[in-house]
């Protein structure tokens, strides 16, 4: 019987969660397994792995293959780094307590790795939400400026219109008035 690891699908269309399992290999996809090791979530941004390190360890080293998605899954969680430590340790080129030295000190280096790009995740949408709002600003302040500027020629034309009403008015109020002076001044001489 050859033993896997592999993925085996769950969640919905177009939002897929996996589970991390060591099968039979003439298993289904989603059917029989024989244990299960951890989850992965390939939505979320980094991706989210759940994987229980000693127990994929333990099956490496009792031979189970991994499928390709499943290697790079057990390689960024260090599982295969684990075996190869163990291995330096069969082999009497290290002690335990240095191959678990090691394997601490890389497992603090990927999670401040992966710290870091959630970091620049989260600094970048912080980012385009600023752009975003600054943008919205512009655009408010231009709509405020034509609203003000679309009152004022409003105002003027109004006023505009008004001013040479009224200057006739007294255009025609000063002609009516010199009829009347001349005929007054005509009345004073006679």
């Amino acid at each position: 019987m050859s033993v896997k690891i592999r993925l085996q699908r769950h969640g919905k269309k177009g939002k897929p969660f996996f589970h991390i399992v060591v099968a039979d290999s003439r298993a289904r996809r989603d059917g029989r397994f024989i244990e299960r090791l951890g989850s992965y979530n390939p939505i979320t941004n980094p991706a989210t792995i759940d994987l229980n390190v000693d127990a994929a360890v333990k099956w490496l080293n009792n031979g189970a293959q991994p499928t390709d998605t499943a290697r790079a899954i057990l390689s960024y969680k260090g599982a295969l780094y684990k075996k190869h430590l163990q291995g330096g340790v069969a082999k009497g080129a290290f002690d335990e307590a240095e191959a678990e030295k090691r394997f601490n000190a890389w497992l603090e280096a990927k999670e401040t790795k992966v710290q870091g790009k959630v970091d620049g995740l989260s600094q970048a949408k912080a980012d385009a939400k600023k752009a975003a709002l600054e943008a919205e600003t512009k655009v408010n302040e231009a709509r405020v400026a034509a609203v003000a500027q679309a009152e004022a020629d409003a105002k003027a034309a109004e006023e505009a219109a008004n001013a040479p009403v009224a200057e006739e008015v007294v255009a025609e109020e000063t002609t009516e008035e010199t009829p009347a002076a001349d005929a007054s001044e005509e009345n004073a001489e006679a």
